[in-house]
């Protein structure tokens, strides 16, 4: 009967023992990438396996090392890695578990790291970046459960998705088919970054044309923030990083000026302004800390707006804040996450725009690695040599 079933399952396309598997991991201790050898369980309901074609290198994963992102405190046996790394993706589907409608075997797709059910209350509200399924997944007993790695037989979490790997199983709520003649590199950065950029200056800043926008850091998502703004109408963009390599591909990407620092932005602010100043700041720096909020705020007009994208260590709990003219100039401190997108809307919105020529997607790719050179990778994003940098599969 074993036999048979196994024939059965055979005969549909599907496996009926653990797949062998390459990813890139981190252990306790470490300050870099380990490539490790898995064992990847089949899909359960509601999954879908992706082969991965390429994964972004964002800052995001990285803050699981230094510890500004703390990792999820689940029981480890000694030797077993900490977690698969990776949140941002595309490839093309495999396997298919039971119960999966929207995707079959061949189809593209791009890996949302956050699933949205479509059924609680934010996601009917048009929000489906904070979804209940998307909080809870994340939470240690679940990563657990639903770990899809095994190393040394021992279950591994991933960071969001997991796609600094050969393979990722996720939900079916995790991923948006796309058309196949998009090319899988490109398409990969609406993952996340180009998303959580582009919505920051287009839904969070609410960016209207004529108005003054200031980026203050222009790696992957500050370069998206700028191309969402320039798209939006802003007249002029101001485009703040102490990398001179980086002001360069602004101005490509669509900045009107290029300044070093938040201090020097202020007088070209006021003059281009007419000394009203800047309708939004989004704060799109490699770490987001709480002194650079005040010098931010000095740079937003009366009843502007300064979004805050980047990441914040976990134990950045103060703020500089000057509340006296915060409160009298009736501005806007805003919090924002994924850029407030829809992933299911706006990965095929931004693809199109793509596809017309108004957003640059290959344009932001500097550098390609393979798997096992990641570590490469992660040290030119830090060396501020990269806007955006793929990990790039067979």
């Amino acid at each position: 009967m074993a036999n048979a079933r196994s024939e059965f399952i055979k005969a549909l396309g599907g496996r009926t023992e653990a797949m062998k598997n390459r990813a890139a991991a981190f252990f306790e201790g470490d300050t870099s990438w380990t490539i490790i050898d898995t064992d990847l369980r089949e899909p359960r309901a509601g999954e879908v396996l992706v082969k991965v074609a390429a994964a972004d290198l964002c800052h995001s994963d990285y803050h699981t090392i230094t510890g500004d992102l703390p990792v999820a405190p689940i029981e480890r046996p000694p030797g077993t890695p900490l977690l698969i790394g990776g949140h941002e993706g595309a490839g093309v589907v495999v396997e298919v578990g039971p119960e999966v409608h929207s995707v079959e075997r061949g189809d593209h797709v791009v890996m949302s790291f956050i699933p949205s059910c479509g059924r609680c209350r934010a996601c009917v509200s048009g929000m489906q970046m904070p979804c209940d399924m998307g909080g809870n997944i994340q939470k240690p007993d679940q990563m657990a459960a639903n770990a899809a790695h095994r190393f040394k037989g021992e279950p591994v979490v991933s960071f969001g998705l997991g796609t600094f790997s050969e393979h990722v199983l996720a939900t079916e709520n995790g991923i948006v088919k796309i058309e196949k003649d998009i090319p899988l590199e490109s398409a990969t950065l609406c993952g996340c970054g180009v998303l959580t950029g582009w919505g920051s200056a287009v839904y969070r800043a609410q960016v209207k044309p004529g108005d003054v926008v200031a980026v203050v850091g222009c790696g992957g998502i500050g370069s998206a923030a700028v191309q969402g703004a320039r798209i939006a109408g802003a007249r002029f963009i101001v485009a703040i990083d102490p990398v001179a390599f980086k002001l360069e591909e602004a101005m490509r990407f669509g900045a009107t000026h290029v300044v070093e620092d938040l201090e020097a932005a202020l007088p070209i602010v006021q003059d281009i302004s007419w000394g009203q100043m800047a309708d939004a700041v989004i704060m799109t720096p490699s770490v987001l800390y709480g002194d650079l909020i005040q010098p931010a705020m000095e740079l937003v007009r009366k009843g502007g707006v300064c979004v805050a994208t980047a990441v914040a260590p976990a134990a950045q709990h103060e703020i500089t804040l000057d509340l006296l003219p915060f409160t009298l100039s009736n501005k806007t401190l805003a919090g924002c996450l994924y850029g407030q997108c829809n992933p299911r809307a706006d990965i095929p919105r931004v693809l199109h725009l793509y596809r017309t020529g108004q957003i640059k997607l290959d344009e932001m790719v500097t550098a390609r690695y393979g798997l096992d050179n990641i570590n490469a990778g992660y040290d030119d994003l830090l060396s501020g040599n990269n806007i955006r940098g793929l990990i790039v599969f067979d």
